[in-house]
């Protein structure tokens, strides 16, 4: 790699600044975790591979990591799995390469994306407990985030979102989200810098989703205010419950005339 300019290394310092802030604010990492890294092959995922890799060589805490990529064979997504564990040697992490399906025929009330994203997932966590991983480590940044509180808060009618971390409530694991606190721009600035091998992306169902809206709506926010996704996270994490609605359930309570 050519020597970087001053911007560049300034960003890479920024982005491990922000990693490192967001193990540490939301222990995403304790002592003797093995952590599965979910490997799709796109920039954030290879980002995660690179700054967990680094990460492992500092001795506290001290954990491993393992990475894994899940191909679905009825979904036409093509990834250059030679290239990934090349990548993955890199950063002495090994590499993993799981198969699935699925029938989209067996639900036709949710989406082709929905239940390829729900099969990867349960493929995940099986190897994840096949190899003894307690953590699942996903690529989600701030704006996947952002994007997904509008998405509950627009169409489930839900204030909630990917958590930087979340304790599983059926087995033993937990997901973490380590670029967190990491603007999608700078993952593509990581990209760039970084040179990633670009993996080819030709599913038919990809342009179904609705969170490219959620992204142009955000797009349209940072006219009035840059510093949005900024805001949306700090109002995430500074809820005033009592000037939310509470529904009176009238358990517990005495009657007063008014």
């Amino acid at each position: 790699m050519d020597e970087l300019s001053k911007a560049d290394k300034k960003t890479l310092q920024t982005i491990r600044q922000k990693f490192k802030k967001a193990i540490n604010d939301y222990r995403l990492i304790d002592n003797d975790d093995h952590i599965l890294i979910g490997l799709s092959g796109g920039k954030d995922s290879l980002a995660l591979v690179e700054l967990l890799g680094e990460r492992q060589k500092i001795f506290v805490p001290r954990f491993k990591v393992t990475a894994v990529h899940i191909s679905v064979e009825n979904i036409p997504y093509q990834s250059d799995l030679e290239y990934l564990k090349t990548y993955c040697n890199k950063f002495d992490i090994p590499f993993v390469h799981h198969v699935t399906r699925f029938d989209d025929t067996t639900d036709t009330h949710k989406s082709t994306c929905f239940l390829c994203s729900w099969h990867r997932r349960k493929a995940l966590f099986d190897v994840a407990r096949n190899l003894g991983c307690n953590k699942l480590a996903l690529g989600h940044h701030l704006d996947d985030i952002t994007e997904t509180l509008l998405l509950n808060l627009f169409y489930q009618g839900s204030f909630g979102t990917m958590p930087p971390k979340l304790k599983m409530n059926k087995f033993d694991m937990a997901i973490i989200r380590p670029l967190a606190l990491i603007s999608e721009k700078e993952m593509k600035e990581m990209e760039r810098i970084e040179a990633y091998q670009k993996q080819i992306k030709n599913c038919p169902h990809e342009k179904d989703s609705s969170r490219r809206d959620a992204k142009n709506l955000i797009s349209e926010l940072e006219k009035w205010n840059p510093d949005v996704r900024q805001s949306i996270w700090a109002a995430m994490e500074n809820i005033k419950s009592e000037y939310l609605p509470h529904k009176f359930t009238g358990k517990g309570t005495k009657n007063h005339n008014l």
